[in-house]
């Protein structure tokens, strides 16, 4: 009698669970979630910072611009008056003259140079690179109040270095801060001199950013480096040229804190005015006279308003120059 092993038949699958499925479709919904909400909640601080010390900001100034704003007293609703007072006021236009002045005086000898600067920086045959970036920079980086003293002392009246050589080549020593078109020259120096460098690597950064095949191609062709820059480089850097030409607009009709250190804090930048820009007629009007909060605060729309024309324009000469 032999006995013969049987195999037990296998046991049925286990059907799958209830809830694999639906973990499934939980896992599909929290990666479609992931991709189309992520980035909101990544720029998601910018908007936040920005909304409560930018938005805020500017709605709040609009507001005390319609009224007659006493920081210590009532505030009364006068609609568009202190906007007309504008046009009236000479120490608006003034100011508004002297930013210009001073943007003209600062803006346009700084792009000029840093376009030379930035240009000299990306040529092959120089030497030490990254040595003169550094050092271009460097002014950018010291402390504005540093800069002011150390400008101060040099257009001293009696014994600052600019009038020492004046006086060798026999020119009466000038009182720097005491005229107008002396206190521009003596404040865009400082300007320029601050930030110069700063301009430079960013239009020599655009540069590096132009195809090398395009100089191959015309030094092939015969061009020279004079007009591989006119024909290749200006036209490449363009966006990057109106960039900067836009963010040196917007510094220029806001500058405030070079003008005040020359004047040695005076908010009036000079006793007859000589150079107070509208930054600095701003906070005269709105911060250092608390019962005309409401004036500066119009001012302070003006400026914005100016810039946004200004850099319109500039935006618009830049591109059609380029063409």
């Amino acid at each position: 009698m032999s006995l013969s092993a049987t195999t037990a038949p296998p046991s049925p699958a286990a059907p799958p669970s209830p809830d694999v499925p639906s973990r499934r479709h939980r896992g599909r919904l929290f990666n479609r979630l992931d991709v189309k909400y992520s980035p909101y909640l990544y720029i998601a601080p910018f908007f936040l910072i920005f909304g409560a010390f930018g938005l805020y900001p500017m709605v709040r100034t609009a507001w005390m611009s319609l009224h007659d704003w006493d920081m210590i007293g009532e505030h009364t609703f006068i609609g568009l008056d202190n906007y007309t007072r504008l046009f009236a006021d000479e120490y608006f236009w003034n100011a508004l003259v002297n930013t210009f002045g001073i943007f003209a005086l600062s803006t346009i000898p700084q792009l000029l140079l840093a376009l030379f600067l930035a240009n000299l920086l990306n040529r092959t045959f120089l030497r030490a690179k990254t040595f003169f970036r550094m050092a271009i920079f460097m002014p950018n980086v010291v402390s504005v109040a540093a800069v002011a003293i150390v400008f101060g002392m040099l257009f001293q009246r009696e014994f600052g270095l600019f009038n020492w050589l004046l006086g060798l080549v026999g020119v009466d020593p000038v009182d720097w801060d005491g005229q107008r078109w002396s206190s521009w020259f003596a404040i865009s120096t400082m300007v320029n001199w601050r930030w110069t460098g700063y301009n430079t690597l960013i239009l020599l950064a655009g540069m590096q950013a132009i195809p090398k095949d395009l100089y191959e191609a015309a030094a092939i062709d015969g061009a020279s480096p004079w007009r591989q820059f006119w024909q290749i480089t200006l036209p490449m850097l363009k966006p990057t040229f109106t960039f900067v030409v836009i963010l040196s607009t917007i510094g220029g009709m806001q500058l405030f804190t070079e003008p005040l250190l020359f004047a040695n804090g005076n908010v009036l930048g000079g006793s007859q005015r000589e150079f107070q820009t509208l930054a600095m007629y701003m906070y005269e009007m709105g911060i250092t006279n608390l019962n005309t909060a409401g004036y500066g605060a119009a001012v302070a729309w003006a400026i914005f308003m100016i810039i946004v024309v200004v850099s319109l324009f500039n935006f618009l000469l830049v591109r059609r120059s380029a063409k």
